[in-house]
């Protein structure tokens, strides 16, 4: 039985959250906090499996619940917030929060995609932190002018896969690679619905590179990264630019890293490397093999960095994965890539 404890200010917040997770019929409820205090004190003394964690609470928010819990005795946290919250959300990711979801409904799709993030990640290992003695201001606060933005003039196109786990994986590269970064980088990350454009504000905290939302027809421009909104499928047309396409019910996956990564294939060819990163489930797999396929290169986290060893388990396994690199190898790999190309060619084949 796993064993949760629920964290929100809202009651009717919290009789949702329990009736979806006991109907489960392997979860139990075992305790429910109002505030981060309340919550902070349950860990301690009931030990859950896993903490859902509203962000918005009196007394002490989810934030600080959070930072005290994974410097006390750390234990697995979901945060479970809405759209608007969504920035605050990804934040409590570096923290050690391990993912983020939407407060879920009584609807059968949301209620089940919540009981399942519960189950998978009450099984993850978590680390307690050392408490920082002091918060040092992060030298990206202000994202960086990228003014040489040069839309073909580039030697390489990176596509990034990810999933659970994605938004701490993503921020460690991002803040590795230099403001020169010469290529563009379209990413792929399982996000809930209303989001992305909080990852993207995020992301813009920690890297010296604009961060954007792809918009219909736009150029992957060299040093810019373009992320996908999860409620379309990102990929690159015959013309090197960005479409989005309508998802459609049956689609597991939001936003598919296997489209992405084989629209990046089949137009940039041998010029395309793949990356694909933490997460649960197959996505991704296939799109690494037709880059793969076409001459390009590819690369998967290790499973030692990794939260989840899944999707790029699955695409080291079907045989698209030429490099196994850590999580902090990653952004200097690129950056080898990207000095290995000289001199500036127009991107494409």
């Amino acid at each position: 039985m796993i064993r949760v404890v629920i964290a929100d200010d809202s009651l009717m917040a919290r009789q949702i959250l329990k009736q979806i997770l006991e109907d489960a019929g392997d979860i139990a409820v075992v305790g429910e906090a109002a505030n981060g205090l309340q919550v902070v004190e349950m860990v301690r003394v009931l030990k859950p499996d896993l903490v859902t964690m509203d962000l918005e609470m009196p007394v002490m928010g989810g934030l600080g619940a959070i930072q005290e819990i994974m410097c006390a005795k750390a234990v697995p946290i979901l945060v479970v917030s809405s759209a608007a919250d969504a920035r605050e959300a990804l934040e409590a990711t570096m923290l050690g929060a391990l993912d983020v979801i939407e407060k879920p409904g009584l609807a059968c799709e949301s209620a089940a995609h919540f009981v399942d993030k519960v189950r998978l990640l009450a099984g993850v290992s978590v680390v307690t932190r050392l408490k920082p003695k002091t918060s040092v201001p992060n030298p990206y606060a202000v994202p960086l002018s990228h003014d040489a933005c040069h839309p073909f003039i580039y030697p390489r196109l990176f596509a990034i896969a990810s999933s659970t786990g994605g938004p701490q994986a993503l921020a460690r590269i991002l803040s590795a690679l230099p403001s020169d970064f010469a290529c563009p980088i379209l990413i792929a990350q399982h996000i809930s619905d209303g989001f992305a454009g909080g990852l993207v504000d995020w992301l813009s905290t920690v890297t010296r590179l604009p961060v954007r939302l792809a918009g219909e027809g736009d150029t992957p421009q060299a040093g810019v990264v373009h992320i996908s909104p999860s409620e379309k499928h990102l990929t690159v047309t015959p013309q090197r630019r960005l479409t989005l396409t309508q998802r459609s019910d049956g689609d597991i996956y939001r936003p598919s890293c296997d489209r992405m990564l084989t629209s990046a294939a089949e137009v940039f060819g041998a010029r395309a490397v793949g990356i694909i990163l933490t997460g649960m489930g197959s996505d991704g797999a296939s799109g690494m093999l037709n880059i793969h396929r076409r001459g390009g290169i590819t690369m998967a986290q290790d499973e030692q960095s990794s939260l989840i060893y899944g999707m790029n388990q699955v695409a080291i396994l079907t045989g698209g994965v030429q490099k196994i690199v850590p999580l902090e190898l990653i952004a200097p790999e690129m950056v080898r890539l990207v000095h290995a190309d000289s001199p500036r060619v127009e991107g494409g084949r």
